[in-house]
Formats: C-alpha cells, structure tokens, sequence
C-alpha cells in the first residue's frame, strides 16, 4: 500500500513521521509553513493508495471532497488527531481498505480506531471487505449496500461460487438454490443482477500476427469477452511466444491494461501439461503447435479455461492460477 501523510504542526509531524516508520510512506508538512494542501491532495489522490491526515478531521473532509468519486476507486482516507487519540477513517473503509489501516495505526501510536461502518459497527459480514481479502474485484460496488442491507436486517443473502469456499459461511449468508437466485456471486462471469465478486487469476494467452496494433488487440479482446462471457476485470497477467516480445501493439495492449507479460520459447511452451488445440500453421511458423494455450497454462500453473479463440489474425485462451477462497473476511481471523 503506498500511504502519504500530511500533518500542520511540529506535533503532527513527529507523530507522521512516526506512524511512516512503522506503516512507511511519504511525510509532508502542510499548511502555511509547507505545502499547498489541495495541491497534495490532488496528487496524492492520484498516485497513493492512501492518505493520512495528522490534523483536524474537517481540514479532510474539505481537502478531499473535490475529488471523491466512487468507493471502488476512492483511495483510503484516514484521519489522526496530532495527540494520537483516534484514528478515523473517513473513505473507502472496505475496497480501500481504511478501516484495517485506521487499525494499524490506532496499534502504533495507542490510539482508539474509530470504526463507523454500519457492518463493522453491528457485527455483520461485510461482503466488500470479504472480497478485498479473497483478492478480487467488485464489479458493481452500487450492489454492495443491497447486501449488505439485507444483512443488517436480518434477512439471509444468497450466494453461488465456481470454487469450494473454505471453512462455514458467515451468520446470514447461505448457498443459493440456484445460481440466477444468488444475491452476490464468486465468477469469472458477470451475469444477471448478483453483486459479481471476480478473483484475478486469469491469465491471457495471446497469438497473434506480426504487426498487429493495439487498437486491433483491444477491440478483439472486447469481442472475445462478451463472446466467451469473461469479466476482463479477472485477467492479471498475459503470455506470449518469445517471437512477439519486440511487437509494439502487444507491448502497448499489455501496458495499458496493467498486466505484466511473459514470454516463453518454443522448446518452453511444448512443455506445457495438457491438451491442446493443434495447428500446422502455427507450428510452421513458431516451431511449436500452440502458441495462446500453452503460454496461458505455463505462466498461470493452472488449468485452461477458455481454449483457443481466433479472430481478425488475433488468438487469445485463458487459464486460470489455482485459488482457494474461505470465509475469513476480518484481518484479525486465524
């Protein structure tokens, strides 16, 4: 988590910079004697995961309320008094992870964390901070309060999973009968109206013909998504054939996505364990028989997932890393 602290006083600052030691990040004095606050508050919104106010809870709420967009996106917002008292987090206390810092840095200096989370406050499972441990994505952060909701009324919420999820389900959340039923939904696949919790273990195998643009790459692989049903939120990584390593349009398409890419030579790729799709052409070409399929299983060390997909001279496949999900959702479980 990349933090930055902004404190106004002596006093303030030497508790930032006291809490950066324990929790690291960057220190800056605010205010009359420092920065520009809203000028750090642009910037850091940006580029930090988190930010931690040393200083009156209003100087934060004013400083960060120009840039407040979703809590899917929102970074973490946590406020300190310059005595240490309370910490308080005042933004993105689940997906942004808030609440667990506000923890982390009540245990530092011995303050109280101020935790105001209708589910933290009531002991009910919070399915948004479920899915930040389990490492996946919310696809439709708007759903969370119906689920929520539901919970804090008493009601019991439905679930489906593709994956056995370890150990009991919470009090008020059962499997659902059927999967069109479920209220919230572990999937690589976003349909119907359940909040879609989407684990990034996919890994994107990708063949493709010399000089192949960006532009092309991305208006396939939208096409393959809907056309295979895959939320391309699931994707974490893409692999390739060493041949492909200097083609500017897949370097681009890879960067743009935020996905690290492998490459593997042919010897590399036909060790790869499984059945797959054939192809003198491509074995004539790249020396080896498959390129997207095998790539995707060698760098995910998991199963295929989708098999080989061939459109406008691109072929994409999909494998998946092996994940185990459970129950656990608080920081503080075994």
């Amino acid at each position: 988590m990349i933090c930055a602290y902004i404190a106004f006083t002596a006093r303030g600052l030497a508790l930032a910079q006291r809490l950066a030691a324990a929790c690291p990040g960057s220190v800056t004095r605010g205010g009359a004697d420092g920065v520009p606050l809203a000028d750090w508050t642009t910037r850091q919104f940006a580029q930090s995961d988190a930010l931690i106010f040393v200083g009156a809870a209003g100087i934060a709420v004013r400083a960060i309320a120009p840039h407040c967009r979703s809590k899917a996106a929102d970074p973490a917002v946590v406020v300190l008094d310059e005595g240490g008292q309370f910490a308080i987090p005042l933004l993105s206390g689940h997906l942004g992870g808030a609440n667990d810092l506000a923890r982390r840095l009540a245990d530092i200096c011995g303050a109280v964390p101020v935790i105001t989370t209708a589910t933290d406050a009531n002991g009910v499972f919070a399915v948004d901070e479920w899915a930040k441990r389990q490492r996946c994505t919310v696809l439709e952060p708007e759903r969370i309060k119906r689920v929520s909701g539901a919970l804090l009324a008493g009601e019991t919420v439905r679930y489906s999973a593709d994956w056995p999820i370890a150990g009991t389900p919470p009090q008020g959340v059962a499997p659902a009968a059927d999967a069109a039923q479920a209220d919230f939904a572990l999937t690589l696949h976003q349909q119907g109206g359940a909040l879609h919790i989407v684990p990034h273990i996919a890994v994107l195998g990708i063949g493709c013909k010399r000089g192949t643009t960006q532009a092309t790459l991305e208006a396939v692989f939208a096409n393959f998504c809907e056309e295979c049903n895959l939320a391309p939120q699931a994707v974490a990584a893409a692999a390739s054939i060493d041949l492909k390593q200097d083609e500017p349009g897949l370097a681009a398409f890879g960067h743009a996505h935020g996905w690290p890419m492998d490459f593997y030579t042919a010897d590399e790729l036909r060790t790869a364990p499984g059945n797959f799709t054939a192809s003198n052409f491509v074995q004539s070409v790249t020396g080896v028989d498959n390129v997207c399929e095998r790539a995707a299983v060698l760098a995910s060390g998991g199963e295929l997932l989708l098999p080989k997909w061939a459109h406008d001279g691109v072929t994409f496949a999909v494998a998946c890393a092996p994940f185990a999900p459970d129950w656990r959702w608080k920081n503080d479980e075994p």
